[in-house]
């Protein structure tokens, strides 16, 4: 089972609204000269806040920041990472919550900062009580915005180079994935299934952008209620099985159990485009619901698919 239940998925997801190459997290062990001139304040979408030191105890309750800190060298500095945070393998991973922060099991850990993904449970204010600083880093809705949080969590741990390096390897590997791909006339339609009661998410979300890299159009674009939903609606099996997409790509395989056979006995499915041309791809949950370091493990599997089915 995935450590990432569908809760997480999708709560994950519709926050987002609101192998050639590797992405090689480095070792925690990673060392390089002082970068950071502290106290520091960055701009996080909590606020401005204020760094006084160089953190030595890390607690993050964001598995896209723990993938992140791990992949600019911060390893070291972290010190527990919420039970939602099963990668790097060595992340130290305890029983705190993402979803509901519990402060006093926080301060057990005597943090020097705290990072998170969303705080709509005043975490800023109760932690601030005990002199911890917590950096909100959300959900990206761009690819640009994955970067200004690789340059944040630089900026705050005192690896600025390394966070810089990471971003400009990230560009390079996702630059060579779009220009290997193989080109096509008209856009490719998919279905990118969140969790089998159809939840979805359109081109303009982060991944919808990130597939659109490739010359993908989602389906869930044209669906009723698409925009009010932030991106990520619900359909129906019927309105998937009229849009008849030419791939279906599935990101509830480890939490829900999907894969192409089971996708291919629900009713009325084994007519459709993707279906029947062997273009149902199975995805890792826990990349497709991240916005760290691995998207580039993402771009590479649907483009490798692509790849595959235009040699067959």
């Amino acid at each position: 089972m995935s450590r990432t239940p569908r809760r997480l998925v999708l709560a994950v997801a519709c926050t987002f609204g609101l192998m050639a190459f590797s992405t090689g997290l480095p070792s925690s062990a990673t060392t390089s000269p002082p970068s950071t001139t502290y106290p520091v304040q960055i701009a996080a979408a909590n606020g401005n806040i204020t760094i006084p030191a160089r953190p030595t105890a890390i607690v993050s309750l964001s598995p896209t920041a723990t993938e992140m800190l791990y992949a600019i060298g911060a390893g070291g500095q972290v010190k527990a990472v919420d039970s939602y945070s099963d990668y790097p393998k060595n992340a130290p991973t305890t029983k705190l919550d993402a979803l509901n922060p519990n402060v006093e099991a926080i301060v057990t850990y005597k943090p020097d900062l705290v990072i998170v993904s969303s705080d709509t449970t005043g975490l800023t204010a109760e932690l601030a009580k005990f002199g911890i600083p917590v950096l909100s880093d959300p959900p990206a809705t761009n690819l640009d915005q994955e970067y200004q949080q690789f340059a944040e969590l630089g900026s705050a741990t005192d690896h600025v180079a390394q966070a810089k390096a990471e971003v400009t390897k990230i560009k390079g590997q996702i630059a060579h994935i779009v220009s290997s791909a193989p080109p096509h006339s008209k856009p490719i339609t998919y279905y990118f299934e969140l969790d089998q009661t159809y939840y979805s998410e359109t081109s303009s979300t982060f991944i919808g952008q990130v597939l659109g890299l490739l010359g993908m159009k989602s389906i869930a674009d044209a669906a009723k209620g698409a925009a009010a939903s932030g991106g990520y609606p619900q359909l129906s099996a019927e309105f998937i099985i009229k849009s008849n997409p030419d791939y279906i790509f599935l990101a509830d395989t480890i939490c829900c159990g999907q894969n192409a056979k089971k996708v291919s006995q629900r009713p009325g499915w084994s007519t459709l485009r993707a279906v029947r041309d062997g273009h149902v791809v199975g995805l890792n949950d826990d990349i497709a619901s991240r916005w760290g370091p691995r998207i580039v493990d993402l771009l590479r599997r649907v483009a490798n698919s692509l790849t595959q089915h235009s040699q067959a």
